[in-house]
C-alpha cells in the first residue's frame, strides 16, 4: 500500500519530478539511447526548457514557446520512434508521478502525459499507430498497476 503523499504543487515538486523521471529514463534499456546516444541529451540544459513544459502544461505559470514536436520527429528521423517506445515513456512518468504525488494535479500530469505520448506517436507515425495493445508495442496503461521508480 502506497503511503499518502501530497500533489503536485509548484515548479520544485515538477524539477523532482522530472530529475527522478529522466534519471530512469536514461538508464532505460528501450528508450535510454534516444536521449544518451542519439540526442545526447544534457540534462541540466533540458531540465529548465522541460520543467517550463510541464510548469505551462499543469499551472500556466511559464512561458513554454518551443516546439515541442520537432526534436521529436529529429529523433525519429535519426531511429523510428515506436509504441513500444512511447508505452515505455509512459510506465516511467506513471511510476515516477505515482511514486512521489498524488492528487488531481498528479492524474492531470500523467493524463497530459499518456495524451502527449499518443499524440507524438500519431504525428510521427499515422494516424492508424496503434495505441490500445492490439501491436506495435503500445502499453496500455489501465492493464496493470505501475509501482514507483527507484
Amino acid at each position: 500500500m502506497r503511503s499518502t503523499t501530497r500533489d503536485i504543487g509548484d515548479r520544485d515538486d515538477l524539477d523532482v519530478i522530472l530529475r527522478r523521471f529522466y534519471t530512469a529514463a536514461f538508464a532505460d534499456p528501450l528508450i535510454g539511447p534516444f536521449f544518451t546516444e542519439i540526442a545526447g541529451t544534457d540534462l541540466e540544459v533540458h531540465l529548465p526548457r522541460i520543467t517550463d513544459f510541464w510548469e505551462r502544461a499543469l499551472f500556466r505559470t511559464a512561458d513554454y514557446g518551443r516546439d515541442a514536436f520537432a526534436p521529436h520527429a529529429a529523433l525519429h528521423s535519426a531511429r523510428p520512434l515506436t509504441a513500444a517506445h512511447f508505452g515505455r515513456w509512459t510506465q516511467l512518468w506513471h511510476a515516477t508521478v505515482d511514486g512521489l504525488h498524488q492528487g488531481p494535479t498528479a492524474e492531470r500530469a500523467k493524463a497530459q502525459g499518456e495524451r502527449i505520448a499518443v499524440a507524438m506517436l500519431r504525428r510521427l507515425a499515422g494516424p492508424a499507430a496503434a495505441t490500445d495493445g492490439g501491436g506495435g508495442g503500445f502499453v496500455p496503461l489501465a492493464a496493470f498497476e505501475l509501482r514507483s521508480v527507484a
